[in-house]
């Protein structure tokens, strides 16, 4: 049996007397794309730093590539959500790139063949063509593919994307996406796809973690984003539609009315 590439076993996290979430026990073997979707304040951010070894957990184990997560993991590749570089940024793309090797470890020194890997890296997610272009001058959707890039230069066994499709077109959500899942085939690399909406990762994703109001729910799209699945989840009427190729939830209360089972509408899957 190969060693998961991340384990959860009977997790706990709660802040105060609120649970985010318990009995978290869910492996992602090498190659598996797993989407982690749920309202804000469901925990999915806390879930990000937990694998991140920044935030501990309150009960049960977490284990990445076998080992308890800590900062600064070559086994992690760390994609952050997508945020405008100022255009006046002195760094060129493949410096960016280049963090991703050595921006944890200054002053030790530059690691052999960094070059080549700085551009394999760059090559890899169709970027080469503007490795020495100012990073503040490339669009949200090139500026993403150098932060992929920088994820992947070290050669991680998990890449850990934290909501990277914020605030970019459609036309760059399907290329950032289409290239994770290029990886991860190519690769054998393991995607944890932390999203507000599923509709962008639908082709690719195999199974889903959904947080909800301090309960769960892991399977594939099939098994969660049903209406029997979401009303159980968040303990009112949710309703789950498929029209033309998409999912749509409709009912799904707001996160300041799910202790008061309010009822919202959410349309395209989107979780606010």
């Amino acid at each position: 049996m190969t060693i998961p590439v991340l384990e959860f076993e009977n997790a706990g996290l709660s802040f105060g007397p609120r649970r985010l979430w318990s009995d978290l026990s869910l492996r992602v073997e090498p190659g598996e794309f797993v989407a982690v979707l749920g309202a804000n304040g469901s925990g999915k951010t806390s879930l990000v730093r937990a694998i991140l070894g920044l935030q501990r957990l309150g009960s049960g184990q977490l284990q990445v590539a076998g080992r308890p997560p800590h900062r600064g993991s070559d086994d992690i590749g760390y994609v952050p959500q997508q945020r405008r570089i100022d255009p006046l940024t002195p760094l060129r793309a493949r410096d960016i790139v280049g963090q991703g090797l050595d921006g944890h470890r200054w002053g030790l020194g530059r690691q052999p063949g960094r070059t080549a890997r700085i551009r394999a890296a760059l090559e890899s997610v169709d970027a080469a063509a503007f490795a020495d272009m100012p990073i503040g001058l490339l669009s949200g959707g090139e500026q993403q593919r150098v932060r992929i890039a920088q994820a992947l230069v070290a050669d991680p066994r998990l890449l850990l994307c934290d909501e990277p499709l914020l605030s970019l077109d459609l036309r760059s959500q399907r290329t950032i996406t289409a290239l994770v899942d290029r990886r991860r085939r190519e690769k054998g690399t393991a995607v944890v796809f932390v999203t507000h909406e599923i509709n962008p990762v639908l082709p690719y994703v195999d199974r889903v973690l959904y947080l909800a109001d301090g309960r769960f729910r892991v399977g594939t799209v099939e098994d969660v984003f049903t209406s029997t699945t979401m009303s159980q989840l968040y303990g009112v009427p949710v309703e789950v539609l498929r029209v033309n190729g998409r999912i749509l939830v409709a009912g799904i209360p707001q996160a300041d009315e799910v202790h008061h089972h309010g009822n919202g509408v959410v349309s395209g899957a989107r979780h606010g």
